[in-house]
């Protein structure tokens, strides 16, 4: 298993519980399948599936209250005015941004985060398996700041800045902690079985969250 080591930060985050139907709430940390998109964002490749290894948390958890709008629905698949009509040349606008669909609604969210991401790769099939390809290239896409698109914290409008760890990763403000259980926390989805969700619970220790220990399946 080759590994990296990501350094990622932004003024807000918001990896929302699913629990929460109206409200969006975020967990207290990043989630290791958010963790995953920032990766597959700067380096993806079908050859290769990234893991989560371990989340540092570099900075004290802050939430703070805002409001966002948002719509109520999805625009339609079907129909004249849907994305299969507008794919084969339809003359119909798609797009859903009405008054009658527009809400305001409230989010508990992260402020002022900072992350260190310890991943690996694993590979999917017996062909393109170059460890030092991979590594070097997923190096060098994250130093130059390239990305297939822009990794966001949790919501696409939290945008992550990122850069690969130079020599030791520092020390967490939070090293000094005592340990904190930070509950039933969403692990992945596996989208070829039924969309099955995988939770595991998690403990923040010295400002670390290990997160290969405790998955289990919904």
């Amino acid at each position: 298993m080759a590994g990296i080591q990501l350094r990622v930060w932004g003024d807000y985050a918001c990896f929302t519980r699913p629990e929460m139907k109206v409200e969006r709430v975020s967990y207290d940390v990043m989630t290791p399948s958010a963790a995953r998109g920032i990766l597959e964002a700067i380096y993806w490749k079908p050859a290769i599936r990234w893991g989560i290894d371990r989340i540092h948390v570099m900075k004290p958890i802050r939430f703070d209250n805002v409001r966002r709008n948002e719509v109520a629905g999805k625009v339609p698949v079907g129909g004249s005015g849907g994305v299969n009509a507008a794919m084969k040349g339809g003359n119909a606008p798609l797009r859903l941004y009405v008054e009658e669909s527009r809400q305001q609604r409230a989010a508990m969210v992260l402020r002022d985060v900072e992350y260190v991401i310890e991943a690996h790769f694993d590979y999917t099939s017996a062909e393109d398996r170059n460890d030092g390809k991979h590594l070097d290239m997923f190096n060098r896409r994250a130093k130059k700041g390239q990305c297939f698109h822009r990794p966001y914290l949790g919501c696409r409008e939290f945008a992550a800045h990122f850069e690969p760890v130079k020599g030791d990763i520092p020390v967490s403000e939070l090293a000094g902690d005592a340990p904190r259980d930070l509950g039933w926390m969403l692990y992945d989805i596996n989208y070829a079985a039924d969309m099955t969700p995988f939770f595991f619970r998690p403990t923040l220790e010295k400002g670390i969250v290990d997160c290969r220990k405790g998955v289990v399946a919904a």
